[in-house]
């Protein structure tokens, strides 16, 4: 390990899993379940162990993406992996594609569109929340995310840049796709997150209205599925509704 990198510490305490991100610095980690001595991690590699002052011993992960989504500092409700999943899925999202994001929120979609994609150019409205996703961004490694302030329905008319790919989590989505279709790659998808039907109606209109093609409207519809000695039955612990996803390219 070396200084700046980011570590995930895993332990079992109690019947639970605790799990602490942090960065290798000079400054020891402090938890609940006793301090972390930063030598004992410049020491070790991913996989190995160490252990608090107190006895417990925590297990070294590189973090990954769905690990950011746990615990980056949130902002509001983000987009759920399930939904993030079906955009990456049916836009084909790729490692040379150049992508704008719109409604960055904490940055959780920026983040998971990051770890693919070439380049994320993600406009948020409010100061305050950009702040909060650069940092988390930041914290997951990521320097092809900008993350600029500013409302897109207003933004999206100055842009002059190419997209492989656009995604609108916004509730005013339907008033920047008449304008996404002019800075859209021909073949590149369009996709947006709408918790509404009311708004995906609006949204499906103004697709048809601006020349897209190949429009679907879709919802994931998770279910966990609960162990125990009593049986086994879908968890009642999640809500399986969160957004409809609709899809359109140029």
């Amino acid at each position: 390990m070396k200084k700046g990198d980011m570590i995930l510490l895993r332990t079992s305490h109690g019947k639970r899993i605790r799990e602490f991100i942090t960065v290798v610095s000079d400054e020891d980690y402090h938890t609940d379940l006793g301090i972390i001595y930063m030598n004992d991690i410049l020491q070790s590699s991913i996989g190995d162990t160490v252990q608090s002052h107190k006895g417990h011993t925590f297990l070294i992960h590189r973090p990954r993406t769905p690990d950011f989504f746990r615990h980056a500092k949130r902002t509001g409700a983000p987009m759920m992996p399930k939904d993030i999943g079906m955009i990456i899925a049916y836009t084909g999202l790729n490692k040379n594609d150049v992508v704008l994001d719109s409604g960055t929120g904490s940055g959780i979609l920026a983040m998971y569109l990051g770890s693919i994609a070439k380049k994320v150019i993600s406009y948020e409205i409010k100061e305050d929340f950009a702040e909060v996703a650069r940092q988390n961004i930041i914290n997951a490694g990521l320097d092809n995310v900008e993350v600029r302030c500013g409302d897109i329905v207003e933004e999206v008319k100055n842009l002059d840049q190419a997209f492989d790919v656009i995604t609108l989590d916004t509730m005013h989505s339907m008033k920047v796709i008449p304008h996404v279709i002019n800075i859209l790659q021909t073949g590149g998808y369009v996709a947006t997150y709408s918790p509404f039907i009311e708004q995906t109606k609006e949204i499906r209109q103004s697709f048809g209205e601006a020349g897209f093609s190949d429009v679907v409207t879709l919802e994931c519809i998770e279910r966990e599925i609960s162990f125990s000695d009593r049986g086994t039955r879908p968890s009642t612990a999640r809500v399986g509704h969160t957004g409809f996803i609709t899809i359109a390219r140029k």
